[in-house]
């Protein structure tokens, strides 16, 4: 069974500025693991939000076919919603919220990720997150 990958914002920022502190660390990653990468519109909205001037950056990942979008918010807002609100206490932003979900829609997945709230938050009520993370 192939193992899907699911990008986080932070690696995402990372790869696409030469400046972060974990730009290399994202790259590696980049070159390991094998595409696509499954994320969420949430993460591409906060990415390029976050990319400002460089933004072109992420779409061009997308249009390279790298990085694909593999949850309909309109379809999972139930479950998104549920966690949002599971999770008010960190709190739990859309973007993470769709990454959990798609953890659970994915059976044999990982989220790479630089966001350590990923250590906390659990799918299908109990289990785990498997994750790609910075040590």
């Amino acid at each position: 069974m192939i193992e899907t990958v699911l990008l986080d914002t932070g690696p995402l920022v990372a790869v696409c500025n030469a400046r972060d502190i974990f730009h290399q660390w994202s790259c590696d990653q980049f070159k390991l693991l094998r595409p696509p990468f499954l994320t969420c519109e949430a993460v591409i909205a906060e990415a390029c939000f976050l990319l400002g001037g460089k933004q072109n950056a992420v779409l061009e990942l997308m249009q390279a076919g790298l990085i694909k979008t593999g949850v309909s918010l309109e379809k999972e807002r139930s479950a998104v919603l549920r966690l949002i609100k599971k999770y008010s206490d960190i709190p739990m932003s859309l973007a993470d919220a769709c990454l959990v979900r798609m953890s659970e829609l994915h059976e044999s997945s990982r989220v790479f990720t630089l966001d350590k709230d990923f250590l906390v938050y659990r799918k299908s009520g109990r289990q785990v997150i498997p994750r790609i993370m910075p040590d």
